[in-house]
């Protein structure tokens, strides 16, 4: 049995919402294993659901660019909030994104593509530890391209110009001009940096996390004591709604709750009379899927001076 501790139980209750005992209980059934006790939770009806359990758990900045019918987002990881506001990081993230554009998704092309003044992105990245006195990396790009179109910015809790927590980029293939196109996807834009989607279509959606949906909900319905004919058909409810929620063009639009994304864009479409097409979109958050180590401070100070905390 792994060793569940105050901090572990803590953490739980922060992904979860769940009560202390209910962590602790859950942490306890699954072994101190963490994703396993937020499934267990959940399959008690006593977690939220995990669409927007993604933690930040490093600090850095996102940044992106567009040009043209293209766009980039990057994502440059730091120890401290604090680098985020540093000029000479800003500038290196800015350039990086910019460069981006050029090398695509291929993150070591990127950081191995020329940097301005001299040697490549990764000479620069390693010139900012040494300058800043901190440890940086660059963690992820994307890059989205249209034949005719726009690629359309947004940036939540903007830091800089082009750089902030959450960047996202929405790729519109349509003969509509940029008045039409670039309203319409700072709004889908807005939409998905408070939705979080998974996939932009329900069919693009990881199997594995269907799966997961899937024997949670199974699990749930067992609960209810109903006929198993009843029971998959409450699975089967289950999975459907989750796939409606977690795809992007089948969420309710954030600015009415009512309207599905695709028909937002289809009353645009129909509006500049003209075909406009969600093509793809990006939303990178800052750190997550990053596990930040954490410490027990009190327990720590309680260590030292040969006490229990």
């Amino acid at each position: 049995m792994a060793e569940i501790t105050a901090a572990t139980v803590k953490d739980l209750r922060e992904r979860s919402g769940a009560g202390m005992m209910d962590c602790k209980k859950a942490l306890s059934e699954t072994n101190g294993d963490m994703e396993a006790a937020v499934d267990w939770l959940r399959s008690k009806g006593l977690a939220a659901a995990a669409k927007k359990s993604s933690r930040t758990a490093a600090e850095g900045l996102v940044g992106l660019a567009v040009a043209g019918t293209k766009g980039a987002a990057v994502e440059v990881n730091s120890e401290t909030d604090f680098v985020a506001k540093n000029d000479q990081f800003q500038a290196f993230v800015k350039t990086v994104s910019g460069l981006a554009l050029q090398t695509g998704d291929d993150v070591e092309a990127l950081r191995s593509a020329s940097y301005p003044g001299g040697g490549t992105v990764g000479d620069a990245l390693t010139a900012n530890i040494a300058t800043i006195g901190e440890n940086q990396a660059l963690r992820r790009v994307r890059v989205l391209t249209v034949s005719n179109g726009a690629v359309v910015p947004y940036v939540h809790n903007q830091v800089a110009p082009g750089m902030g927590k959450i960047g996202v980029l929405v790729a519109l293939e349509s003969d509509a001009g940029i008045d039409v196109l670039e309203p319409l996807g700072k709004q889908i834009a807005m939409h998905i940096a408070a939705s979080f989607p998974q996939a932009l279509h329900a069919d693009h959606l990881d199997a594995d996390t269907i799966d997961r949906e899937r024997a949670i909900a199974r699990e749930k319905a067992a609960e209810s004591g109903k006929p198993e004919n009843i029971i998959e058909k409450m699975v089967e409810g289950a999975v459907a709604k989750f796939k409606k929620e977690a795809a992007l063009l089948s969420q309710l639009f954030v600015m009415d709750n009512k309207t599905p994304v695709q028909d937002v864009v289809a009353k645009a479409a129909k509006d500049a009379g003209t075909a406009i097409v969600l093509k793809d979109y990006v939303r990178f958050q800052l750190g997550e899927g990053i596990e930040r180590e954490t410490s027990d401070f009190a327990a720590e100070v309680a260590a030292a001076a040969g006490v229990k905390a």
